[in-house]
């Protein structure tokens, strides 16, 4: 890792750089795959399975046997792990739900809101050589919890053409009916358009690379929400000398072998805890099994050494870390004054891992900035907000006049016409 010692703010927006790629040609790709699963359907999908997964799928959905034959798959270890933390996040997500509000704004004017289920929510679970089943816990359970009516779930298929049994296990697990052996960008076509096996969604929530990332954005386009733009995985850790340094290099490796564009980076006071974090990272790298994914990720990432708590402070305000980890003798100045981040975890023993499976809360966080302006996957974000009114007589004679004049001096006629109307009504 670059050692960076009191950057300037100037400094900053160069070295807070994510390591991003160019997009363009990968937009032009969407975009034809789009056309196609559009017109094509099922066709379609299946061609660029083959194409991308080297696999060709007879049938897309997933079937019952198949869901079975996961189920005996999957170790009852870690079936007991998946349920403790299936358990910790149906609490924290469930705890989540709202009351409808109601409000008289004046005698006889009466004002509410209350949440609505998306009706059709897509998942995209990614495969590959991490099979994030994890993920199915983060995105089913609070669907469910919402109260979504239908749940479409994707996940790419392996060169035998099946899904990794824990993502079948755990999918079942949470209720999700509908699972098809499909992955990448034909995926998030698929639920964008709908297909003869795929229906359409109304929103698509999940992880993946760069390709589904931009998939999911160009989604937008055709009428489809989704959850926010997630791109590589990334993890800030504030550390001083009360921090734990082979802690520090864990916790930054745990993101780093996510992918080779995976970005961390350590922000502390300490001389002395840079250089021990350093030479951890490299003790413990040798033995990871992807140690040439998390050394290529280690490469795009720094140390950045700041006088002091304020100055790191705002600098990682202005990073807005998807993770940020916080371990000094002042962990409530941070806690209290961070603005900008996915998810906080306080203290040297609150992995970031904890929250990517166990503790409760949502591990589908914005990345690439977005933290400044987007939350993580939470039970909101599967359900929109209504608004109500009813308006009795004595409230138009509240209300009325006001309507009109703000009408007038709009120029909208119509709008004032339908209150005076009603006015008129009440004095005859």
């Amino acid at each position: 890792m670059q050692l960076i010692q009191n950057p300037s703010k100037s400094e900053w927006s160069t070295l807070l750089k994510r390591p991003t790629q160019e997009v363009k040609d990968i937009e032009t790709t969407v975009e034809t795959i789009f056309d196609e699963i559009a017109k094509q359907g099922d066709e379609a999908v299946n061609k660029y399975t083959t194409l991308f997964d080297g696999v060709q799928i007879e049938k897309l959905a997933v079937s019952a046997d198949e869901i079975q034959q996961a189920e005996n798959e999957v170790s009852a270890e870690l079936k007991e792990a998946i349920q403790l933390a299936k358990s910790n996040i149906e609490a924290f997500h469930t705890a989540q739900k709202t009351d409808k509000v109601v409000v008289e704004t004046q005698k006889g004017v009466k004002c509410w809101q209350q949440e609505k289920p998306i009706q059709k929510v897509g998942l995209y679970i990614p495969g590959g050589s991490a099979p994030l089943f994890s993920s199915v816990l983060m995105l089913a359970l609070p669907a469910n919890i919402a109260g979504c009516k239908e749940i479409v779930l994707c996940s790419p298929p392996d060169k035998k053409g099946k899904i990794h049994p824990a993502i079948l296990y755990t999918a079942n697990l949470c209720g999700v009916a509908k699972i098809f052996k499909v992955g990448g960008i034909q995926a998030i076509g698929a639920m964008t358009f709908g297909t003869q096996s795929i229906p359409k969604v109304y929103k698509i929530f999940g992880p993946g690379n760069q390709y589904v990332t931009v998939a999911k954005q160009l989604a937008t386009k055709y009428n489809v929400s989704i959850d926010m733009p997630a791109g590589p995985s990334e993890l800030l850790v504030m550390a001083d000398d009360t921090a734990n340094p082979a802690f520090v290099a864990s916790d930054l490796l745990s993101q780093a072998e996510h992918g080779t564009d995976s970005q961390v980076i350590l922000v502390t006071t300490s001389s002395r805890i840079a250089e021990q974090v350093k030479m951890e990272i490299t003790n413990q790298l040798n033995s990871l099994p992807r140690k040439e994914i998390a050394a290529k990720a280690i490469e795009n990432s720094k140390i950045i050494l700041l006088a002091n708590y304020q100055a790191a402070l705002e600098l990682i305000n202005e990073y807005a870390p998807e993770h940020f980890i916080v371990c000094t003798a002042e962990n409530d100045y941070f806690v209290e004054n961070i603005e900008n981040a996915g998810s906080v975890f306080i203290g040297n023993y609150t992995p970031e891992s904890a929250g990517d499976y166990a503790s409760g809360t949502n591990h589908t966080l914005p990345t690439n900035g977005y933290a400044k302006q987007y939350s993580g996957v939470n039970l909101d974000a599967f359900t929109k907000s209504i608004t109500f009114q009813e308006i009795q007589p004595e409230g138009i004679n509240q209300i009325g006049r006001a309507v009109e004049l703000m009408a007038d001096a709009e120029g909208l006629a119509a709008h004032k016409n339908a209150m005076s109307l009603r006015i008129q009504s009440l004095k005859k």
